[in-house]
């Protein structure tokens, strides 16, 4: 399945928590439906039997995949990170050479990425641009629209 992945306490967490309820009250629920579907009458011809069976089938490969994640998860701690250099769980204060935009960015795992929240994935296009860049630093990141040039202008922990 997929590699290691870097979390946050928090986010590891979160998916914990969301595997939980899955295995627990998800499939309770599921069997349910099933069950209610099943006392209408004939299987071959019960489109909410065959609907609630394939919930059931999304919701077992959802468990699986966030198995996976928990399985493969690793937590960075605040004391673990670099900050001579851009890295996991740092936030890097950057500027848009072109148009002089200056943004933060705190770069975590993709399951964590809230770009509203300023929390983008090291991953992404712009987080591995960014990834091991010192102050000081150009960073370019191939987009959609061309190459964009990056200066890091601060690194720290937020």
């Amino acid at each position: 399945m997929a590699g290691i992945s870097y979390y946050t306490e928090e986010g590891l967490q979160k998916l914990k928590d969301e595997l939980q309820h899955l295995k627990t009250k998800g499939r309770a629920d599921m069997s349910k439906q099933i069950a209610e579907a099943r006392d209408k009458g004939d299987l071959s011809e019960n489109a909410e039997y065959d609907a609630a069976k394939d919930a059931q089938g999304l919701m077992e490969m959802r468990i699986a995949e966030l198995e996976g994640f928990v399985g493969n998860a690793r937590i960075m701690k605040d004391e673990n990170v670099d900050l001579s250099k851009v890295s996991i769980l740092s936030t890097a204060k950057i500027k848009n050479v072109k148009n002089g935009m200056v943004v933060k960015y705190t770069l975590v795992s993709e399951k964590e990425a809230d770009l509203k929240a300023g929390k983008i994935s090291y991953e992404s296009p712009i987080g591995k641009g960014l990834l091991n860049k010192k102050i000081g630093e150009i960073a370019e990141v191939t987009a959609p629209a061309g190459i964009m040039q990056f200066e890091i202008l601060d690194i720290t922990l937020e």
